[in-house]
C-alpha cells in the first residue's frame, strides 16, 4: 500500500513538473486583426488596444456614414487626449474617404474604472448618395473608361477611389481629354474639368471630377439624338466590305454629309448640322462613323507644319493607316504610314496612337 502511494506521488509529481515546464515556454499567438472590434454586439460602440485600432474604429464610423459613435479605449490614461486628437486628424487629413467627405471630428471622454468611452461625433461635408456613387477604379484602363462612361452621359461629375496612385492633376486632365475623343458620337464640346485629389498624398486617393459642358443637359442630349441619326443614315447603305475598301467607303460617305471648312465647328453635331466642321469635327465625324461600323478608328491630334491639327487613325487591310479628311485626296492616295505622314509635315506622340507600319 505505501508502495503504491509513493508511485502515486511521484507520478503526481512529475505531471506538476512538466506541466510548469510548459507553462514557463516561450510562445506566439497569431490572430487575424480586428479592425473593428465591436462591444456587445452593438457596431456603435467599438474596443481599441491601441492607437491603431482607434484609428480603425474612426475609419469604420465614417465608411459606414455614421454621425455618432463610442470607443471604449483600453489604454493608459495619459494616452487618451492625444490618441483621440491625432486619430481624428489623421483620419480627417490623411484616409482617402475622411480627407474627401469629413468636415471634421469631435470627442468627449468619460472615464470608467477599466478603460475610457470616447463619444464621437463626426460631421460630414458630402451627402450620402454622393459617398455611394464613389466608383473603385485601378488602373489607367478602368479611370478611362469611367470617365469615357461620364462623358457620354454627360454627367457632371465623376468620383474615383484610385488604388497605387502616384500621378498629379494633369495626368487625370490628359486622360479626360482621350476619354473626350474616344466617345467621338458624344464630344460635343469639350468639358471644363475641376479636379480635386483626397488626400494630397498616398498609394490610394479620392479624385473628384467635376464637368462643366458648354451647353446644358437637354440640348447635348437633343444634339446627340440628332448626331446618332445621321449616323445611322449613313450607315445603313454602306455593305459589309472589310479593310481598306471600308475604311474609304466610310470616308466617301461622311464628305458627301459635309465638307471641310477651317472656320467650321469642332464638333460631330456641326458637320452633321451646318454642313461643314473644321479638321477636330471632321476628325470625330469620321470616327464616329466608324464606331458606327465596328471598324477600328482613333482621332489623332498633333500639328501639321507646326499648327495644332486633327485627323485620323483607321485600321485598314494592309494595317493601321493615318487618313486626313481635311486634307483632301493627295497624288499618292489619302492612307498614309508613319514615314509617309511624317515626311509631309506632321507630328505627334508616337505612344499616343498605334502604329502605321509598311507591309
Amino acid at each position: 500500500m505505501k508502495k503504491n502511494l509513493l508511485t502515486g506521488m511521484l507520478a503526481a509529481a512529475l505531471l506538476l513538473t512538466g506541466c510548469s515546464a510548459l507553462l514557463e515556454r516561450d510562445y506566439s499567438s497569431v490572430t487575424p486583426h480586428n479592425a473593428v472590434p465591436a462591444t456587445e454586439g452593438d457596431p456603435s460602440i467599438l474596443r481599441a488596444d491601441s492607437y491603431q485600432e482607434l484609428v480603425n474604429a474612426l475609419i469604420y464610423f465614417v465608411n459606414g456614414g455614421m454621425e455618432e459613435g463610442t470607443v471604449r479605449l483600453y489604454t493608459d490614461t495619459e494616452n487618451v487626449e492625444p490618441f483621440l486628437s491625432d486619430a481624428c486628424l489623421e483620419v480627417v487629413q490623411e484616409d482617402p474617404l475622411g480627407a474627401y467627405c469629413v468636415e471634421f471630428i469631435k470627442y468627449t471622454v468619460d472615464p470608467v474604472v477599466a478603460y475610457s468611452e470616447a463619444h464621437i461625433a463626426i460631421t460630414y461635408r458630402r451627402t450620402r448618395e454622393q459617398v455611394a456613387s464613389i466608383v473603385q477604379a485601378t488602373g489607367v484602363a478602368a479611370i478611362r473608361s469611367e470617365l469615357e462612361s461620364a462623358l457620354s452621359a454627360f454627367a457632371p461629375e465623376r468620383t474615383l477611389r484610385i488604388s497605387y496612385f502616384e500621378e498629379n492633376e494633369t495626368f487625370i486632365q490628359d486622360l479626360v481629354r482621350q476619354a473626350y475623343y474616344d466617345a467621338p458620337a458624344y464630344a460635343l464640346g469639350m468639358p471644363e474639368v475641376d479636379l480635386t485629389i483626397y488626400p494630397n498624398s498616398g498609394r490610394q486617393r479620392i479624385v473628384e471630377i467635376l464637368l462643366t459642358y458648354p451647353l446644358d443637359a437637354q440640348e447635348l442630349e437633343r444634339r446627340q439624338e440628332e448626331v446618332a441619326l445621321a449616323l445611322d443614315g449613313l450607315a445603313l447603305p454602306l455593305d459589309s466590305a472589310a479593310g481598306t475598301d471600308m475604311a474609304l467607303k466610310a470616308a466617301q460617305f461622311l464628305l458627301k454629309a459635309g465638307r471641310f471648312d477651317p472656320q467650321g465647328g469642332q464638333t460631330v453635331y456641326d458637320l452633321f448640322h451646318s454642313g461643314a466642321a473644321n479638321d477636330e469635327g471632321l476628325s470625330l465625324a469620321y470616327a464616329a462613323l466608324c464606331q458606327r461600323l465596328a471598324l477600328p478608328c482613333q482621332v489623332a491630334w498633333g500639328a501639321l507644319e507646326g499648327e495644332p491639327h486633327f485627323w485620323n487613325v483607321v485600321q485598314t487591310g494592309s494595317g493601321w493607316r493615318h487618313l486626313d479628311l481635311a486634307a483632301g485626296e493627295r497624288d499618292d492616295g489619302p492612307l498614309y504610314t508613319d514615314a509617309q505622314l511624317t515626311e509631309l509635315g506632321y507630328t505627334w506622340e508616337d505612344s499616343s496612337l498605334p502604329r502605321c507600319a509598311e507591309d
